[in-house]
């Protein structure tokens, strides 16, 4: 499949540069694509289209301040440092900003030497492994120096970093939030339990994909950077009771489905306690067979996530309802409006 095949015209001034004050008022497309049906409400509705005994995922990992700037220890030169992954200890795998100017060897200075990046390996595409050294707690220190890793196309600041996590952030890891889950509030979370649905936690730590770019025409020929996932034995028993008693499970967000279909794909259609580093790409040809309708926001043109969107919905079908939410003046990516796919094609 071409790349070309994913991308739609979006107006600059529909990409969100701030959150709702009220996380649940954003707007709510719902579609479903086997009776080819588009509709229009406000999130809080999803419950409506929740049912007794569905089973609603969320991604419970918690967005790192991992963005650091400092300078060079050499040459005073500005150095951006975007923590991806913890490798091992106080070694992370971080995107360098600019990166040809850190080579082996070098050190970063950070808050006047409270933190210092000592780069151990240059890899590909802008990484490098960087050790870092301190005085205390690791997280601390991050949470005094670093700042929210925002997508490069919001400009704004936030004056509250909480509002890039979800209300249900637990485990920190990750380079930037599900954003998916952003819409929820505790009190709309504390409905949809009361009606009887169950609410299942997993861990996926979202990493360098979340940044890149598909650089390839075939899309087939694209590589996925690997993210850390972790699922419960407990949330894999609940999971194969939803599925025992014909109900839905319902994932909120692309870390989900991602991290679903990995741990089914490995243990032949069962949910299973597991935990590991995924790579999957999924893209139109894709059986899903983990779950039966998602929650996700508006993803960017041409990127994986559109084209994880479209196995599930059949590419011209969500094509259309990306046309027809610039039409409606949705608002667009991680601060933005979401959908709810009701069920997928074949389902």
């Amino acid at each position: 499949m071409e790349l070309s095949d994913f991308d739609y015209e979006l107006p600059e001034e529909l990409i969100a540069q701030t959150p709702l004050k009220d996380r649940a008022a954003s707007r709510l497309m719902v579609l479903n694509p086997n009776k080819d049906r588009i509709a229009h409400h406000t999130f809080s509705e999803i419950i409506d289209y929740l049912n007794p005994g569905d089973c609603l995922v969320l991604n419970d990992t918690k967005v790192l301040p991992a963005r650091l700037i400092g300078h060079k220890e050499e040459t005073g030169a500005k150095i951006e440092l975007l923590l991806l992954k913890q490798k091992e200890g106080d070694t992370w795998e971080c995107l360098a900003k600019p990166a040809k100017r850190v080579h082996q060897g070098a050190r970063i200075s950070f808050g006047d030497g409270m933190l210092v990046g000592e780069c151990t390996e240059e890899l590909d595409e802008g990484r490098r492994l960087v050790t870092f050294h301190y005085q205390g707690i690791f997280y601390e220190v991050l949470d005094a120096l670093g700042k929210m890793p925002l997508p490069p196309y919001i400009k704004e600041q936030l004056d509250d970093p909480d509002l890039y996590q979800t209300v249900y952030a637990k485990h920190r890891g990750s380079a930037a939030a599900p954003t998916a889950g952003l819409h929820f509030t505790k009190e709309l979370l504390a409905e949809i339990e009361k009606k009887g649905i169950h609410i299942v936690f997993i861990t996926l730590h979202v990493g360098l994909g979340t940044f890149r770019p598909v650089k390839v025409d075939k899309i087939e020929e694209h590589t996925m950077h690997s993210e850390f996932y972790q699922m419960s034995a407990q949330a894999a028993e609940r999971l194969t009771k939803t599925r025992a008693e014909g109900k839905r499970i319902i994932a909120c967000g692309t870390t989900v489905i991602r991290t679903l279909e990995t741990i089914t794909a490995k243990f032949d259609g069962k949910f299973e306690e597991a935990s590991g580093w995924t790579d999957i790409f999924i893209y139109p040809g894709f059986k899903y067979r983990a779950i039966d309708g998602m929650i996700t926001n508006f993803h960017l043109p041409k990127s994986t996530l559109i084209m994880l969107v479209s196995a599930f919905t059949g590419r011209e079908f969500i094509m259309k309802a990306y046309r027809e939410a610039v039409k409606e003046r949705y608002r667009f990516f991680s601060f933005g409006d979401a959908m709810f796919i009701e069920e997928g094609i074949n389902h």
